[in-house]
């Protein structure tokens, strides 16, 4: 019998737009022999809306509560006598999950919310635990326990509203030019390069409207170099590099999204055999110092005199037709489908690990 497997698009979040066109690719991936696929997605209100079929996904490129379609039902979880289950509100039918795949981007879908939920209802779920999905989100945390585990991270300070930090006070210590970026967001949301007093002073402001702690990073020159992983349970695997070369002054939101032609790409990426077994093995260790399960993109920057240094990890990256991630597992021989099952089956796994721990001292 197949599985059912809910999966969630959308969201309440800047990169709501970038969650439809990566759950377009899964939805696509997904092997249909073995799986029920059963659509909700979240408006960016945060209403949820449980669709017939993928013609919504496909057909549209956002989801607000003034723009639905007719057929929908609302949605909310159900849990009763230990096990949830999607309750359709029109009908008041209940749903069986067996799985659910979370492809939200950003706040409330990357940063530890939805996962905790799955956990109360007893769901399996895709990707990295509560605890991971946060630690990885907040740019500071992670930055400190990457520190900690000695390894290189971009050298930067945390700016607060109530901080007095002035331009010459943060390019002091990072240099003139550096980059601002809101502390829990991704797809280079409210990320600009300062140059100048002018550029810091316009621009903070504009980062700190996704959130209340802004990052400041030194600029590193050099190339910018990912890396995929997946695994469970201090198991990781690493896939080849795949290396990325801005059209635009910086991989900004534009160039990774809006323009077809924001970037090229080299995977393998053209780096030394020594530094390439460097950044993978530091993509597994700062994997595993962080608690990651499911999957992450690890993003790093090398400089001309090999010098590596870890910018930061995403838990639940892109899986848009140009994302890095699928991209660096089929360099090295998994296709769309097989990496899809295997992040299911990873999910299901977890799950299982999980429940056979004791909740209770009897």
């Amino acid at each position: 019998m197949k599985k059912s497997l809910l999966l969630f698009f959308g969201g309440k979040s800047a990169e709501h737009e970038i969650s439809f066109l990566s759950a377009r690719n899964i939805s696509d991936a997904i092997d249909s022999k073995l799986y029920e696929i059963i659509y909700l997605g979240i408006s960016k209100e945060g209403s949820w809306y449980l669709f017939p079929n993928k013609d919504y996904l496909f057909k549209h490129a956002l989801l607000t509560d003034q723009q639905k379609p007719t057929n929908y039902s609302g949605a909310t979880f159900i849990c009763e006598q230990g096990q949830g289950s999607l309750l359709e509100t029109k009908n008041n039918n209940r749903i069986r999950v067996d799985i659910a795949f979370p492809v939200l981007h950003g706040t409330q879908g990357e940063d530890g919310c939805i996962q905790g939920l799955f956990k109360m209802m007893n769901i399996p779920f895709v990707g990295g635990s509560v605890l991971s999905s946060a630690i990885c989100m907040d740019k500071e945390i992670v930055k400190k326990i990457l520190e900690f585990e000695k390894i290189p991270v971009t050298p930067f300070l945390t700016l607060h509203k109530t901080n007095a930090y002035s331009y010459l006070e943060v390019s002091k210590q990072l240099g003139a030019t550096f980059f601002i970026k809101p502390a829990n967001a991704g797809s280079s949301v409210g990320v600009y390069k300062i140059k100048t007093e002018k550029d810091f002073n316009e621009k903070l402001s504009l980062s700190f409207m996704f959130d209340h702690k802004v990052l400041a990073e030194a600029f590193i020159e050099g190339s910018e170099i990912e890396v995929s992983v997946k695994g469970n349970n201090q198991q990781a695997q690493s896939s080849v590099t795949g290396q990325i070369i801005p059209t635009h002054e910086f991989y900004s939101y534009e160039a990774k999204y809006l323009d077809e032609n924001g970037a090229h790409f080299h995977i393998p990426a053209k780096i030394s055999d020594e530094v390439s077994f460097k950044v993978r093995d530091y993509a597994i260790k700062a994997y595993n110092a962080t608690g990651c399960d499911g999957l992450a993109r690890v993003d790093f920057f090398v400089t001309k005199d090999n010098k590596i240094y870890l910018n930061e990890l995403n838990t639940m990256p892109g899986f848009t037709a140009i994302s890095m991630y699928p991209k660096m597992w089929e360099a090295a021989g998994i296709n769309k489908t097989s990496l899809v099952n295997e992040l299911i089956d990873l999910g299901l796994k977890k799950f299982q690990s999980d429940k056979s721990l004791k909740v209770t001292h009897e």
